[in-house]
């Protein structure tokens, strides 16, 4: 691929100004100048430094993001702070997306992306890809609520009955459950349904990817395994 090109994918700008900022001498490859824009490079595990810091090549980039209360899933955030202010420049000129959306008052587990195939794949309604919260709630948690969620529950202005599966108690006030839909709202609607009221919500795995050690507000690329989990594809033993 053209060096240019490179750059111009990696999220570093127009077309126009990663010429300039390779003739200027301000791209390394191996600590070795490259000042050609048209020098083709092969990008299989390619690092390359601009300005001096360092950058891996990625054809598309696979983030997960320990989203803090109080910001949007949005990037025209109208109440709060956008998630995608906790990002640089670079990854916002790639383009990426939330896969699927947090309230602004939920925490946890948030991916995101720039590959259009993945972004659907988790998303679309067929897929049914699980995701686990963890809750607490308003009042305690009745052996009749927990039932309720397990059986399933209607939703206003919403077709079919919603059911939680692995509905576990860590407390009174505390529950882990799995949901495998995404309607606007669903946890907390889900358990208005039964009688019951989320005061914090958490999200701790998408698939069978648990949230990694994150501070909130912190975020990480994923690995290939870690990729392959969310997408709720086990391991090879």
């Amino acid at each position: 691929m053209l060096l240019e090109k490179i750059l111009q994918s990696q999220g570093f700008g127009s077309r126009k100004y990663c010429q300039q900022l390779i003739k200027n001498g301000s791209v390394q490859i191996d600590n070795q100048v490259c000042d050609n824009p048209k020098q083709n490079i092969n990008t299989d595990q390619l690092v390359f430094e601009v300005f001096g810091e360092e950058y891996q090549f990625r054809e598309h980039v696979y983030i997960v993001l320990n989203k803090p209360q109080g910001y949007e899933c949005s990037h025209q955030a109208t109440h709060h702070k956008s998630v995608f202010s906790l990002f640089p420049e670079i990854l916002l000129h790639r383009g990426i997306q939330c896969v699927g959306r947090l309230d602004q008052d939920t925490t946890g587990l948030l991916l995101l992306t720039d590959d259009g195939q993945y972004l659907q794949a988790l998303t679309h309604p067929r897929k049914h890809v699980p995701k686990v919260y963890h809750v607490t709630t308003a009042d305690p948690v009745t052996a009749e609520q927990q039932n309720g969620l397990e059986q399933g529950v209607e939703l206003r202005n919403e077709k079919g009955i919603y059911a939680a599966t692995d509905v576990r108690l860590f407390s009174e006030h505390q529950i882990a459950m799995t949901i495998h839909q995404g309607v606007y709202h669903q946890v907390k609607r889900m358990l208005a349904a039964v009688g019951n009221k989320v005061e914090v919500l958490h999200r701790h795995q998408v698939g069978l990817l648990e949230l990694p050690e994150l501070e909130e507000g912190e975020w990480t690329y994923l690995t290939p395994s870690q990729k392959q989990l969310s997408q709720n594809i086990a391991l090879d033993e």
